[in-house]
């Protein structure tokens, strides 16, 4: 079934709202200015109800159905941008310095507002579909704030389903997987502290250059050598700092760096062995380290029937043989994660075509994958709920 004739007589108004969020990117929590604009929008398209202020800056909306009552279906997009430069060169490209929408949420954003403008005018469904607006993705754990704030049991949420862009995959397909879509991301900082001294006269000293690169070097055999080859995990050290001067041993060393994996258990290893190293090493060479382990997000993972559900509703959309159902997990992280702790639900990847990658200065959102996105919102909504 292809996507439907209104939404493709919609695609101009979203690319237009599309095009403005792209113009004024926001960070974090602070999308205090495209929360109004969605506010707004959702005002004029007659939503039942509107709460602000969840999660600091997020906001759900609610449409009911004419067929009365029944359950409620979560559909989330983000809001935030990045702290990037953007180099598109696009005639909406962003008008503030240091800041541009280069993940695609002003696409997520206005995608959503889409869908519910054609929910709010028919309707054509049971229970209620809550629209979830969300701040700070980008590493700020909006989602779980929102949750905090009570989002998923004050609307009383049953399910909930997210969808991303996808720069590589073509427009007019999709892709999702059963289980860990998305890995979990830790960071780590080791800290080691010795004597400093003359670089001239080593023999006087600890040296936490030579064991901070022992450090950095056996970290890599905990995938390597700990784990199943067949397992992902990723540990990356991304910082070493030490030192002023050249003739100077440093009295201390700091590693930093992230892990990513796709299953809870290899966290814990990860973190055990990456203790483990740091102060056995150090020890070694007669130092102190001091290991600081931060978890953020978990991993995100997709419930089998409501992932089933979602392939069978992009199938009807652009075809079963553009629906990849066995996509590979990706590395990279969401806090979606937090939701689909809490309920069930699913992620799904849509095609954004031949694009520069996400995070890239040169990324845009594709805006001829709007109407499947807005298709596949509509279709799944009033079709979970009917």
């Amino acid at each position: 079934m292809p996507i439907l004739n209104s939404l493709n007589e919609l695609h101009v108004e979203i690319t237009d709202w599309r095009r403005k969020l792209h113009q004024n990117p926001e960070l974090q929590y602070d999308v205090f200015e495209t929360a109004k604009f969605v506010e707004e929008q959702l005002r004029s398209f007659g939503v039942d109800e509107i709460t602000t202020g969840l999660g600091k800056t997020g906001l759900v909306a609610l449409i009911r159905g004419n067929g009365g009552p029944g359950k409620t279906i979560g559909l989330r997009a983000d809001m935030d941008a990045l702290p990037i430069e953007e180099i598109s060169g696009k005639p909406w490209a962003s008008k503030t310095k240091g800041k541009m929408h280069a993940c695609g949420h002003d696409g997520h954003t206005s995608m959503l507002l889409g869908a519910a403008k054609h929910l709010a005018s028919t309707r054509n469904f049971k229970g209620t579909v809550a629209l979830i607006f969300q701040p700070a993705e980008e590493g700020g754990a909006g989602a779980k704030a929102m949750i905090d704030d009570g989002m998923l049991d004050t609307f009383a949420i049953d399910e909930v389903f997210a969808m991303h862009n996808m720069p590589g995959i073509p427009v007019g397909e999709f892709a999702i997987c059963h289980g860990a879509i998305w890995a979990s991301t830790d960071e780590f900082e080791i800290t080691l502290t010795g004597r400093g001294g003359h670089a001239a006269y080593p023999h006087t000293a600890t040296d936490t250059i030579v064991a901070g690169a022992n450090v950095v070097t056996a970290l890599q055999t905990v995938a390597s050598r700990n784990t199943n080859p067949l397992e992902s995990l990723v540990i990356s050290v991304t910082k070493f700092h030490a030192g002023t001067a050249m003739n100077v041993l440093p009295e201390q060393a700091v590693i930093s760096g992230t892990i990513r994996t796709l299953k809870n258990e290899l966290r814990d290893l990860a973190e055990t062995r990456l203790k483990s190293i740091a102060n056995n090493i150090a020890a070694s060479y007669d130092m102190a380290a001091e290991v600081h382990y931060k978890r953020n997000y978990p991993v995100t993972v997709n419930h089998n029937t409501q992932t089933d559900f979602a392939a069978d509703i992009a199938a009807e959309i652009v075809g079963e043989n553009k629906v990849n159902r066995m996509a590979a997990p990706n590395m990279g992280a969401e806090d979606f994660s937090y939701m689909l702790e809490q309920r069930p639900g699913t992620y799904i990847m849509m095609g954004n075509g031949d694009t520069p990658a996400l995070h890239n200065a040169a990324y845009d959102f594709n805006d001829e994958a709007i109407p499947y996105g807005v298709s596949y919102w509509v279709k799944l909504a009033e079709r979970a709920l009917a």
